[in-house]
């Protein structure tokens, strides 16, 4: 469990965030059970931790962010049915009860950081650094106001989250991993192993006879399971998307020339300048500095002047498209190399621009991307009447007419389909050309026929509509259909099965004392050998997994593993086992260390949360977690 913790964050904060994610509620309940625990709730609480509860609306708002996020990190919405399956519910009541733990112990212990430590931390956060590399108040109202939060919220959250990293830093912060366990994993992952093997094939299996129609029934009777035929669905899909209207559109030439001049840097490499600024506190200021400068005084020794370094007035190497204010640009992108523009009217301030360096850029030419941009235009134009035909396709739909009737009506393009559960068709090839971003084969399998199914987002704008035609059952496909995959089969077992016993057989000589290039040569085989094999990695006809058949037999002990497939084993001995050495001051033992640091500080941290909530009291409202996760309308 902790182990998936240290994977999703290498830092305490980014643990308590995600926490609840890898297992902390399994935890709870291991402690306290889930029996009656939810009695005496009223309807808007969902938990109660020591004296904070966890409201409805409160864990409603947490739920359809959290859904946000993972559907911006997979790069297609979660539907309602896929996050009841992973159980993210729950997952996310185990985050919040945490975080509540946590919260309820800064409490108990009265501890608390002053505005100014709060204040010093958000400006010091670099997701709020504006072009100048310092923190830009701009920037920070416009970010916390797109997460929902209050200047004042926004610091009261980020309080709460300060404290719940101290609470962590001081129960598992500044552990040292054991040498012990640092020199264990150190040989487990850098042991390098020596064998001497022999592979048997097909060939060493001899000749096998064709089976006698008693012996494929008898088979296929006993492996019927592995021939069924999968449960198959019929599926109608349309889609709808900004590309698909933007067939019907045209772009005059004069409309493509337009738009590949408005957005020339789009087309090549832009130019780039390296931009210094000065901003001054007001107009007059800057109007004298700038006159100093026409009478002589260089941009390097105003800046020393006026007490600055030289990365306080670097913006970098830039584009024009690069500099947030379009004032500063205009004027960055105006004077010559060397040059210093006159006072500029910027959003936060008036400046001064100096240009140090400039990099051409390179443009290719209109013929060269006249397709692309004219495809461009018309998307764009099309994308503000999607929504218009998205409402009179749910119209039609509404209707009653099918998918394929109002791809006629609308000049789209219907596809239907019939595919199993892993997208492949009743001739077991992949089904092509599925709408990308969407799940459209899970969204079927979660349908139903005759269900009126809500549209599938496509990530870029644009909706895919599916209907599910029909269910052809799973069923025991008859003997005869299948009779030459039986037939297959039963030849790959009878291979395997004279394989392995031939495999045996030379293993009884080898713990003999036979040599194996002697065994080798009276089989007609070439013994090899194989060195600095290391665990989890495969090595010539050595899979990972006869890798580890070799690391789990003792040195001069012989071994079998199975092959490539099925119809090939590898019998081998170990000759030679090299144990690395252990060098505490190394890079890959500092690695170690650090990585099983932090193995060992995630347990003793889930131990104190679960300890902390055994002490706080925890309760759970069960009724409403189930009626919450089945989407009921009150919750």
């Amino acid at each position: 469990m902790l182990r998936g913790i240290h994977k999703a964050s290498g830092h305490w904060l980014g643990k308590l965030v995600m926490a609840g994610m890898f297992g902390f509620l399994a935890l709870s309940f291991a402690v306290w059970g889930i029996g009656d625990i939810f009695r005496g709730f009223g309807r808007s609480s969902l938990a109660k931790v020591g004296s904070t509860e966890i409201g409805i609306e409160q864990f409603r708002h947490a739920y359809n962010e959290h859904l946000q996020q993972l559907g911006r990190r997979l790069g297609r919405p979660i539907t309602a049915d896929q996050a009841r399956a992973l159980g993210l519910e729950r997952q996310l009541l185990g985050r919040l009860m945490t975080e509540a733990s946590l919260d309820e112990r800064a409490r108990q212990l009265g501890l608390n950081l002053s505005d100014a430590e709060i204040a010093r931390e958000i400006t010091a956060d670099t997701n709020f650094l504006g072009p100048t590399g310092q923190f830009d108040p701009f920037r920070f109202q416009q970010m916390i106001r797109t997460a929902g939060f209050t200047e004042a919220r926004y610091a009261a959250e980020q309080r709460r989250v300060a404290l719940r990293r101290e609470i962590a830093d001081t129960v598992s912060g500044g552990l040292a991993a054991p040498k012990t366990l640092a020199d264990a994993v150190n040989r487990y992952q850098n042991e390098q192993r020596t064998i001497d093997y022999v592979v048997l094939d097909r060939a060493q299996a001899g000749d096998i006879a064709a089976p006698t129609p008693e012996v494929i029934g008898k088979y296929y009777d006993e492996h019927k399971a592995q021939f069924r035929a999968p449960e198959y669905r019929k599926v109608a899909i349309l889609t709808l998307s900004a590309q698909d209207m933007a067939r019907t559109v045209e772009v005059s030439e004069t409309d493509a020339r337009r738009y590949y001049e408005d957005h020339r840097d789009h087309y090549g490499t832009p130019e780039k300048r390296r931009v210094e600024q000065i901003v001054f506190p007001n107009a007059e200021e800057a109007r004298a500095a700038a006159d100093r400068i026409g009478k002589g005084l260089s941009f390097a020794d105003l800046v020393a002047e006026r007490g600055l370094k030289p990365q306080d007035v670097d913006l970098g190497l830039v584009t024009k498209s690069e500099l947030l204010d379009h004032a500063v640009a205009d004027a960055a992108f105006a004077v010559p190399d060397g040059g210093v523009s006159a006072p500029v009217a910027g959003r936060f301030g008036t400046v001064l621009v100096h240009v140090t360096k400039i990099e051409a850029g390179h443009a290719r030419p209109y013929e060269e991307v006249a397709a692309e941009i004219k495809q461009q235009v018309a998307v764009d134009r099309a994308r503000p009447q999607l929504l218009d035909l998205r409402d009179k396709i749910e119209d039609d739909r509404a209707a009653g007419l099918h998918l394929d009737e109002i791809a006629q009506k609308y000049k789209l393009t219907a596809r239907n389909f019939e595919t199993d559960r892993s997208g492949r068709g009743p001739d077991a090839a992949p089904i092509k050309d599925l709408p990308s971003g969407v799940d459209v084969i899970s969204a079927g399998f979660g349908s139903d026929v005759g269900v009126d199914n809500e549209a599938l987002q496509l990530p870029g704008g644009g909706f895919v509509w599916y209907d599910v035609a029909a269910i052809i059952a799973s069923r025991d496909r008859s003997l005869d259909e299948v009779k030459q995959q039986v037939e297959a089969r039963w030849r790959d077992d009878q291979v395997a099965q004279r394989l392995a016993a031939k495999a045996s057989e030379l293993i009884d000589k080898l713990k003999s004392g036979a040599p194996l290039a002697e065994l080798a040569a009276q089989s007609g085989l070439k013994a090899e050998s194989l060195w600095g094999l290391k665990r989890g990695n495969a090595s010539g006809p050595l899979s990972i997994g006869a890798v580890d058949a070799v690391f789990q037999t003792p040195k001069d002990a012989p071994g079998i593993a199975q092959g490539q497939s099925s119809a090939e084993r590898i019998v081998f001995r170990v000759t030679e086992i090299k144990v690395p050495t252990f060098d505490p001051a190394s890079a890959e033992a500092k690695r170690y260390g650090d990585a099983l640091r932090q193995s060992v500080a995630d347990d003793l941290f889930g131990q104190y949360i679960a300890q902390l909530e055994t002490n706080l009291g925890v309760t759970i409202n069960e009724d409403a977690l189930r009626r919450f996760a089945g989407g009921e309308p009150d919750y």
